[in-house]
């Protein structure tokens, strides 16, 4: 009975290992140990926010091309992705 217990015990802990987001993973502080807490939270909520933005992104900064075919840059360039995400998200 006790192995028994034991041995569902250490399944959770596999089980929760392996549902770990990759985010979770890079929740790592400038000294190399893991965050904790508030720290964690906020670095996994923006690292998933991140991760989910590079599709959209990318592809609205490649678009990002002024009307002779030339890329834009500085305060135009951030304009038009930010344009292009806008428009993306609500599609």
């Amino acid at each position: 009975m006790r192995s028994l217990i034991v041995a569902a015990i250490v399944s959770l802990f596999v089980a929760n290992t392996a549902f770990a987001t990759p985010c979770e993973d890079k929740a790592v502080g400038k000294n190399g140990k893991p965050l904790a807490g508030a720290a964690k939270n906020a670095f996994v909520k923006k690292c998933e926010k991140d991760s989910a933005a590079p599709v959209a992104s990318g592809a609205c900064a490649d678009k990002a091309v002024s009307k002779d075919g030339k890329p834009l840059a500085g305060a135009a360039k951030a304009a038009s992705i930010k344009k292009c995400e806008k428009d993306v998200a609500a599609k």
